[in-house]
């Protein structure tokens, strides 16, 4: 698949099948978040993957009761103490695994409402590390049949000066 090609496939999934994602397919999630760029080099991520989704993740994650159908979920964690860009590269991390699941035909969604420290809980982090993001991994229960409306590109750049 080319790159463009995942770009245009990618879609937030809140529906899955009950069909299990191997460890396979979660190694080269992970394999292509540790490709990911990071500021410095520094590597300032770490990702704990979930395979219980039960009532205390849902709770954790506000009730969304839908990331109980999913298979995995990967949290990032990071040391905001490390540098300033530790979001920035969780981002780059998190896009790069989002593009891969596509290539792997398993769909994602990011997860950003959340309660921290319950997540913190859950995966037993320490106190000072933050916890990025959560990311669902599964079969999605079906394929999207449309693309998601986006704005058109003349719209969203200007050529040397910013312009509303």
């Amino acid at each position: 698949m080319e790159v463009f090609e995942a770009v245009k496939k990618r879609r937030s999934v809140r529906k899955y099948s009950d069909r299990n994602v191997g460890d396979d397919e979660i190694m080269s999630l992970l394999e292509a978040a540790r490709l990911a760029p990071s500021a410095r080099n520094l590597q300032n991520r770490k990702y704990v993957v979930l395979d219980r989704i039960d009532d205390e993740l849902v709770d954790a994650c506000n009730g969304q009761s839908w990331i109980a159908t999913c298979s995995k979920v990967i949290v990032g964690v990071v040391d905001p103490a490390v540098n300033k860009w530790a979001d920035t590269d969780m981002a780059i991390a998190f896009e790069h695994m989002v593009l891969e699941a596509v290539e792997l035909g398993l769909g994602t969604c990011w997860i950003g409402a959340f309660d921290e420290e319950k997540v913190r809980k859950i995966i037993e982090a320490p106190d000072n590390m933050k916890i990025y993001a959560l990311l669902s991994v599964g079969y999605p229960e079906s394929e999207p049949t449309q693309m998601i409306k986006k704005k058109p590109l003349d719209e969203i750049w200007s050529k040397s000066t910013y312009a509303w």
